[in-house]
Formats: structure tokens, C-alpha cells, sequence
């Protein structure tokens, strides 16, 4: 999201982490479909929590909601709870103390919409 080769950072971090083929894959399928649609991700997380404007959401928040909300909405194979679980995770690790909190809300408040984003980003 910082305009980096993909593909170089991807796997220098895999290495940095001893990640194996499986964990490397998926990490690879969720940079790529977050990539694929970011402008569309967006959007949504615009239309739908617009109590908070992208534009003002910190980096490694707004990329944490991007990423939940595609595994959530898009790649579909990882429940919902889970999905919010993991992000609020990595909020607690990357984020500022008020970033797990945050990120819960906004989830939150999506998945109340999820049917519509849903069907928004199948299109």
C-alpha cells in the first residue's frame, strides 16, 4: 500500500518471518485480492462507516480494515467473527492503543451492511 514492489516485499518479509508455502500463499492471496481491489474497498468502507473518513483513518489502520474486510466480503472463506477477531489482533500489535477499539467499530458497523457489501464487491 506504500507503493513497494509486491512481490519483493511479500517475500522478504516471508523470509524475515520463516513463513512455510501455506502461510506464504495465503499471505500472498490476501496482499494481492486487498491490492486488486483497494479502490473498491475503500469505498465502501467509505459509504458504509462514514463517521470516519479514509483520509483521516491511520495507514496501518485503514490497511487492517481493507484486509478484514476482503477476507471477509471477498475471499468469503473466513468467518465472520474470526475475520473481526484477527484484525482487532492485528490492530493490538500494530496499531496505537486506541487501534483495536477503533477497528472493532468500523467492522462493526460494516457488518451491518454485510449482505450489501457482499454483493457490491461480487460485481
Amino acid at each position: 500500500m506504500a507503493d513497494h514492489p509486491l512481490g519483493t516485499v511479500l517475500q522478504e518479509r516471508a523470509e524475515e518471518n520463516e513463513l512455510d508455502t501455506a502461510e506464504y500463499d495465503f499471505a500472498q492471496e490476501i496482499a494481492l485480492g486487498v491490492n486488486q481491489n483497494k479502490d473498491r474497498l475503500d469505498r465502501l468502507i467509505a459509504q458504509h462507516a462514514p463517521e470516519w473518513p479514509l483520509d483521516q483513518v491511520a495507514i496501518i489502520d485503514r490497511n487492517i480494515l481493507r484486509i478484514a474486510l476482503w477476507e471477509i466480503a471477498i475471499y468469503r472463506k473466513t468467518p465472520l467473527k474470526v475475520g473481526i477477531n484477527e484484525a482487532v489482533e492485528l490492530a493490538k500489535t500494530f496499531g496505537t492503543d486506541s487501534s483495536p477499539r477503533f477497528i472493532n467499530g468500523v467492522l462493526g458497523s460494516l457488518v451491518d451492511n454485510l449482505d450489501a457489501l457482499k454483493q457490491a464487491l461480487s460485481q
